[in-house]
């Protein structure tokens, strides 16, 4: 008879595991969407901590001894390793096959509506679970509120990109991935290193692939280590104060909602990251636009800066990054698309419906 503690995964629950994965990696892509959010939705967030859990000090020294048989049938291995295929595919997926970064600069309406919705239907779902809901259960709900709302209101700064702070990121923002309504991407561009982290991911499986390992690796180390020590923290408080610890949980939620609000003034800072000289003649110089044209709304575009004293031009790789946003209520003259976000918001409602039924 297996332990409590054991892994009871069966190579069943393969498919199903897979999807919640590579929903709660689609999460964890957007600025501001938790990829833990996604696990409560799906009701497997607790099973998951005590899957994260399972990997102790124990594991560690038998890996160490080589003892490696030992180590893995401590581990949640089954579980881990379905659940977490599907959040490296969505990883992928987004950063390679549908550049989701892209779109949230060209059509940022429809992707941020769509989560807004799915949190605000999260959220009903959340609260009908809480079994006798009362007067303290509001307390602890404001209470995660604002906390929520500080959070996304802070303003990146600047950040060096030094391996051991590389390390500290993948610490946090592991942190926040696990812990819904705190989006471990979000707080990456706080720290100004959500875009470090995706081109990093973008490399691997190019030419580039050792560069984006070799950037990677401090990051990784940083979020094995914040999922080890964070998800026994929250694992504690949901076995000891449940209802407490799930109603701050929901108010995380409905702080984290100012920011996924689909309709924002959004403020961006540009950088140059790489130049290049090229002739006057290069057919890039017609084609792509000067530092005095108008930029593709993009998060990376390349400009040319037109040199023709010296017959020649410098091409410029610049990314952009989001430093500030401000919601708005779109108003009907000013902004005709406004149907598109709202529209993505009842879609992302309907989703959680189907999504509540992969419980």
């Amino acid at each position: 008879m297996k332990s409590e503690h054991e892994d009871s995964t069966r190579m069943k629950e393969f498919p199903m595991l897979w999807l919640k994965g590579f929903l709660m990696g689609s999460a964890d892509v957007v600025p501001g969407v938790s990829g833990g959010t996604m696990a409560l939705i799906l009701g497997i967030y607790e099973r998951l901590l005590s899957a994260i859990k399972s990997v102790n000090t124990s594991v560690i020294k038998d890996v160490l001894r080589l003892k490696w048989l030992r180590a893995l049938k401590q581990i949640h291995v089954f579980f881990l390793v379905m659940l977490f295929s599907g959040i490296v595919t969505a990883l992928a997926f987004f950063t390679k096959v549908v550049p989701l970064q892209i779109y949230m600069f060209t059509a940022p309406e429809i992707v941020f509506g769509l989560f807004f919705g799915l949190i605000v239907g999260s959220i009903y779902i959340l609260i009908k679970a809480i079994q006798q809901p009362n007067l303290s259960m509001c307390g602890w709900i404001l209470i995660g509120t604002g906390i929520g709302l500080w959070v996304v209101q802070l303003v990146p700064t600047e950040t060096p990109e030094h391996p051991l702070f590389v390390l500290l990121s993948g610490i946090i923002a592991i942190t926040a991935m696990i812990l819904p309504g705190i989006s471990g991407s979000y707080l990456l561009l706080i720290m100004r290193k959500y875009d470090y982290v995706l081109s990093a991911i973008a490399k691997i499986g190019g030419s580039e692939t050792m560069d984006g390992l070799v950037e990677l690796a401090p990051f990784i180390l940083g979020a094995v280590i914040g999922l080890a020590l964070f998800s026994r923290v929250l694992s504690w408080l949901l076995d000891r104060y449940h209802r407490a610890t799930l109603s701050v949980l929901i108010g995380f939620l409905l702080g984290s909602l100012l920011v996924i609000w689909p309709f924002q003034q959004r403020e961006y800072v540009e950088q140059v990251r790489a130049e290049e000289v090229i002739s006057l003649d290069d057919p890039r110089v017609a084609s792509l636009p000067t530092i005095e044209e108008p930029a593709p709304l993009l998060p990376e575009y390349e400009r040319v800066v037109l040199q023709a004293q010296q017959g020649q031009a410098t091409l410029q790789t610049v990314k952009r990054k989001l430093i500030h946003s401000t919601p708005f209520w779109p108003k009907a003259p000013e902004y005709p698309d406004r149907w598109m976000g709202f529209v993505s918001m009842f879609v992302g409602l309907l989703l959680v419906t189907g999504l509540e039924r992969l419980r």
